[in-house]
């Protein structure tokens, strides 16, 4: 190879080190606003994040396409949370912030995959219309985006709450199973607002420990992160 070609491969290969950083800095943006546009039920722009064929993965139920994601963030959490109105209304927090984000780009470039985590804290004030109440919660995303038409966007928001815990009584005292999973019986069209599928095996909530499986090697020895859940469920009878 002479010393012209070696330079224009090496210019080749930095190039694209610095389109992947390039990437992972879009990745990061879209993510942490996607965190932004949930806090403040901005929903609308939620689902204008999502590729054609992207899905969400929620309670045990998997959303499927831009319908199924409209479905959840439109149908269910706008209806639910701020009564159809896309935005935040009075009295409601709930607050959502991306940390620990883990963000891989495929060496093509067309795909991504993101890990991190989320550690809400949520309710409604006593003077707001509805029920008062207030809660924490902690979960894992294991999320997946793709390049469409030249843009970054959510292919999979994998979201799985690990805890929910009352403000006043924290997470130690938490009930077995406090926030139900999706059953066969709420699946779409049965139930208008269902998922679509149901995601295998269920998900359980603390005190549940389960690990989500890693989409990535063990960044120092390069073997794949085997998860062992064997003591994850333990205290459950089921």
């Amino acid at each position: 190879m002479t010393d012209v070609a070696a330079l224009a491969a090496r210019v080749e290969q930095l190039e694209h080190k610095l389109g992947i950083q390039e990437d992972i800095e879009q990745i990061r943006k879209v993510q942490y606003t996607y965190g932004y546009f949930i806090d403040k039920s901005q929903y609308n722009e939620c689902v204008d994040l999502f590729s054609e064929d992207g899905e969400v993965w929620f309670l045990g139920g998997v959303y499927k396409g831009k319908a199924g994601v409209r479905r959840l963030y439109i149908e269910r959490f706008q209806t639910q949370f701020t009564q159809g109105h896309n935005g935040p209304r009075y009295g409601w927090l709930l607050d959502h912030p991306q940390l620990q984000m883990v963000i891989d780009v495929a060496d093509d470039r067309k795909t991504a995959t993101v890990r991190g985590r989320s550690m809400m804290q949520a309710g409604l004030h006593e003077t707001a219309e509805g029920q008062q109440r207030a809660w924490w919660e902690g979960g894992l995303y294991d999320n997946r985006y793709v390049r469409e038409n030249g843009v970054w966007k959510i292919q999979r928001l994998g979201y799985f709450p690990f805890w929910h815990g009352s403000f006043e009584d924290g997470w130690a005292r938490t009930p077995l199973d406090f926030i139900p999973m999706a059953t066969e019986a709420q699946l779409y069209p049965g139930d208008p607002l269902g998922p679509d599928e149901l995601i295998e095996p269920t998900p359980r909530l603390w005190p549940a420990t389960d690990i989500v499986p890693f989409p990535y090697p063990h960044p120092v020895t390069g073997e794949p992160i085997v998860p062992d859940n064997s003591r994850a469920r333990e205290g459950f009878k089921d």
